[in-house]
């Protein structure tokens, strides 16, 4: 089993993955964490995949920093999707990245996501009587990705009929955010970025005209700035809104839906959460580490820098794992195992640091939300057949989750 897990270190390649890694991972990480936990590449990039390392590197941003012009430049061209990435907040270091953030933050107040609770229960709640009525369901279509899409549908204020783009376009500009990106896919991208643009010009444009409740209108909270006078810019503006959705989107649905498979998976740990509903905030906090929505992260060395033991010259492109940190046993105890129940629970499923994700509070709203309602409506629901996985290697759930509602 030794020698098996030092080849497969060994021979580990983002570029070249086999479908046997794309439906687990795990086996993979752990052969890297501990045989190579600062791992070389072909390419010349490392993989990193210890939690100790990932915590320095998204601490230390002066020498790992999150601007990705030098490397998407390459890897995009001039091209929308290049546009896109290098100006939303998660590609930048402070203090672009620190302005844009403070006025994201500020729209995304405990007050206002306490605000949201209501609407988000009734949006639960419909969703589940139509799944009632239906008598089974798909657990990604007809439930899980239905519910950040209308959540940040509403703090945009996007009209509910103009909502229906939405999830394509952001499935098909984070596809272009894989390590390998196919023609197609990126020519997808690209034209998901131009019309998504061209839909928020017209917004943005109505929304000037006719301001909402900056409180509850992230948008108009966005357009009308701070105090103090701080605004952003026109382009700013547009691809941070497209950035709202995407990182609301996709890691959402699959914090729900990979949540409600792993309870299936788990029986005992289902069993327990249903007697013992207050343990859905520690619950969800453990879906996100066994099976974290957003598997990797990336960063960039702008100096000589030592890191796990190994010295990594400026200009070195990294690559964070954080689906292998979130099981590394030396800070989770037995992390291959689903406990409902773990504390403490430092996970890195929305990083740390400087770029700790800003709607995380929301996250975690909704998943609670989410998968306690299922739950209670649904206790008997059971996975029916072959959940079909996302293809994905940044980020990982599902597409499809055939599901029985008892």
């Amino acid at each position: 089993m030794n020698a098996d897990a030092k080849e497969l270190a060994a021979s580990f390649d983002l570029e070249k993955l086999t479908p046997e890694f794309y439906d687990n991972p795990y086996p993979t990480y752990r052969a890297l964490r501990e045989n190579e936990p600062v791992k070389r590449l072909p390419n010349g990039t490392v993989f990193l995949t210890r939690y100790d390392d990932l915590v320095t590197t998204y601490k230390n941003t002066k020498s790992f920093s999150s601007d990705k012009k030098r490397e998407f430049a390459p890897k995009y061209g001039d091209t929308p999707l290049y546009e896109h990435h290098t100006t939303s907040l998660v590609f930048n270091d402070p203090p672009a990245h620190t302005r844009v953030r403070r006025l994201i933050m500020g729209a995304l107040s405990p007050r206002a996501i306490a605000g949201m609770e209501g609407d988000l229960i009734k949006l639960v709640d419909g969703l589940l009587d139509a799944i009632a009525t239906k008598g089974a369901c798909e657990l990604i279509e007809d439930f899980a990705a239905s519910i950040p899409i209308e959540v940040i549908g509403n703090l945009l204020d996007v009209p509910h009929e103009e909502r229906g783009p939405l999830r394509d376009w952001s499935l098909a500009i984070l596809g272009a955010l894989e390590p390998v990106v196919s023609p197609d896919a990126a020519a997808r991208g690209n034209k998901a970025v131009t019309d998504f643009l061209a839909y928020l010009e017209t917004l943005v444009a109505r929304r000037r005209a006719k301001p909402g409740n900056a409180e509850r209108d992230v948008l108009t909270r966005l357009i009308q700035g701070e105090e103090n006078g701080e605004r952003l810019t026109e382009k700013e503006l547009l691809h941070n809104c497209i950035f709202l959705l995407n990182a609301g989107h996709e890691t959402t649905t699959n914090l729900i839906g990979n949540g409600l498979v792993a309870l299936d998976r788990n029986p005992d740990q289902k069993q327990r959460l249903i007697d013992h509903p207050d343990l859905i905030k520690t619950a969800v906090e453990e879906m996100l580490r066994y099976e974290s929505s957003n598997q990797l992260g990336n960063r960039m060395t702008t100096e000589r820098v030592e890191l796990g033991g190994v010295m990594l010259e400026a200009g070195t492109s990294v690559t964070l794992c954080i689906g292998a940190a979130n099981r590394d046993p030396a800070q989770f105890p037995d992390p291959e195992r689903f406990d409902v129940a773990r504390t403490p629970n430092r996970h890195l499923a929305f990083a740390t640091g400087a770029h700790q994700c800003a709607g995380m509070a929301l996250a975690r709203l909704e998943g609670a939300i989410a998968i306690s309602r299922f739950l209670a409506r649904f206790p008997n629901y059971a996975v029916s057949g072959q959940p079909v996985r996302g293809g994905r290697v940044r980020f990982r759930g599902f597409l499809s989750v055939p599901c029985t509602i008892g």
